[in-house]
């Protein structure tokens, strides 16, 4: 049920006309916000212990599942919050653009896929829904339809489909050697370790690989910063709701739920982790220095805060596994207000470089404290939800006797502070334009919201979110609370 009220949606939207604004409108805020209630209704049964369960047999030995467990519903309730909140903001910044039937339609297709990859329960249903992803964000990242756009979509197509390639070679050959394996399963590849351990290694390869597309693992993550010609709500929606955080809740379900942890080392695939995930972020962090223009600086941003994920899932303790998995919520809430705030900054202002955001803190207050919000918790300043994960991971660290890890944390933070603190200086502390070439418009000074509603308040709510998830880290159901629950009901022994 929780499922279709997404695929529903989509269909009436793409069987709506064009020229029904406020029946679309109606009907996406309708279907997001009974979605968040079916969801909160499975957290409550997860909670008590329950696990809802639907399977059918497709063909003999591959199954159908669909399961709520405690990881799922996690990955579902983080995509189903920010689908309300992009939701809204879309509303706003798609207003007066032409093709909003088509973009909501493949909007909500898309958050239904998101869903169908966090309920999956197996690797084959998985595949299902990791495809339909593929196919279902690609109109928006082409939405404007431009030259710049159609290239951008076609190397996002050809490295997605490439990797969908992958990702279903090694669900082949694990399927041929261990059956229709589900995320239910304790343990259920170690009884081959003596006798396929190379051969498990290589499926480990190929699923990881197949996956690290979508999360961005260098060297695979070419696609993420050309996408970016996308919408705000486009852009918003692939590094924090969808595609990235599908890649990277892929990776995590291989290493705890296909393999488990302790294959996984023993195979020593958590050392190949910890070095390509250690890369990662160093590479994004330094390729984020160097951007000028916004969005390209937070595509290079979220090509290493995403990689803070899989680097927990490796390290191999509780401690670790409760960082990535915190993280992996935590970083979506700051990350997809900080992609607001820039589309806030380019619909009112104009502004799409880091040097023309001289002064605009004074123009635009709120959204202006949004991003500074954002972008210290990105850096892992208190009390920022940052600030937890990143806790979590530097000790998760130092449990597994890695401080060469603890190194790669330290830089990487402060290569964060390097490319976001000039930012918010020149939101605060340099003068905007007052008159003359690239002023801002009077009569937008004088009105009552520095932006349009539908743009202004999901991004606060999210930068107040991002906010108390760091300040009431500690309290049940926060973030952090349902990180901790996971890891020690599912991973931990």
């Amino acid at each position: 049920m929780t499922l279709a009220t997404s695929l529903l949606s989509a269909a009436i939207i793409l069987w709506l006309p064009e020229h029904q604004r406020g029946q679309r409108t109606w009907v996406n805020l309708s279907a997001a916000i009974i979605k968040i209630l079916l969801v909160g209704w499975m957290i409550a049964r997860v909670a008590e212990g329950q696990e809802d369960t639907f399977e059918f047999t497709v063909v003999e030995g591959v199954s159908f599942i669909l399961r709520a467990d405690s990881l799922g519903i996690m990955f579902a309730a983080l995509s189903s919050l920010l689908w309300l909140c992009t939701t809204i903001y879309a509303i706003g910044y798609l207003e007066d653009s032409p093709n909003r039937k088509r973009f909501f339609g493949f909007f909500s297709l898309c958050v239904a896929s998101t869903l169908g990859i966090a309920l999956a329960g197996n690797l084959f249903t998985f595949i299902i829904f990791y495809e339909m992803l593929t196919l279902s964000t690609y109109p928006l990242v082409v939405h404007r339809g431009n030259q710049k756009a159609l290239n951008a979509g076609r190397i996002y197509i050809r490295f997605t489909l490439t990797a969908g390639v992958v990702l279903l070679l090694g669900v082949a050959l694990l399927h041929h050697l261990a059956g229709d394996v589900t995320f239910a399963d304790t343990s259920p590849l170690e009884g081959y370790l003596e006798t396929h351990s190379g051969l498990l290694m290589v499926i480990f390869v190929l699923l990881v690989g197949g996956l690290g597309v979508k999360a961005a693992l260098v060297p695979l993550h070419g696609w993420l910063p050309r996408a970016m010609v996308a919408p705000a709500p486009v852009s918003a929606l692939l590094h924090a709701v969808a595609v990235v955080k599908a890649g990277a809740f892929g990776i995590l379900r291989v290493v705890y739920d296909v393999y488990g942890i302790t294959l996984t080392s023993e195979l020593g695939m958590t050392l190949l982790l910890v070095v390509v995930a250690s890369i990662t972020i160093i590479y994004g962090s330094v390729r984020a220095l160097f951007q000028q223009e916004l969005k390209p600086r937070l595509a290079f941003s979220t090509v290493s805060q995403v990689a803070y994920v899989v680097l927990g899932a490796s390290l191999v303790g509780p401690l670790g596994t409760i960082g990535a998995l915190a993280h992996l919520l935590h970083q979506g809430i700051m990350k997809v207000t900080l992609f607001f705030c820039a589309g806030n900054f380019a619909e009112e202002l104009g502004i799409h470089r880091i040097d023309d955001l001289n002064g605009v803190g004074k123009r635009m207050p709120l959204t202006g404290i949004a991003f500074t919000i954002g972008a210290l918790g990105m850096i892992g300043l208190p009390p920022t939800a940052g600030f937890i994960s990143k806790w979590y991971l530097g000790t998760g660290a130092v449990e597994a006797n890695m401080p060469l890890i603890v190194g790669v944390l330290v830089v990487s933070s402060g290569l964060n502070a390097l490319y976001f603190l000039p930012a918010i200086h020149r939101i605060w502390f340099r003068c905007g334009p007052a008159h003359g070439v690239g002023a801002w418009p009077e009569e937008r000074r004088l009105g009552r919201l520095e932006t349009h509603g539908w743009l202004l308040w999901p991004t606060v709510f999210t930068a107040v979110l991002s906010l108390l998830a760091g300040l009431l880290a500690g309290l049940p159901f926060s973030p952090l609370d349902w990180a901790t629950r996971v890891a020690n009901t599912e991973y931990l022994p």
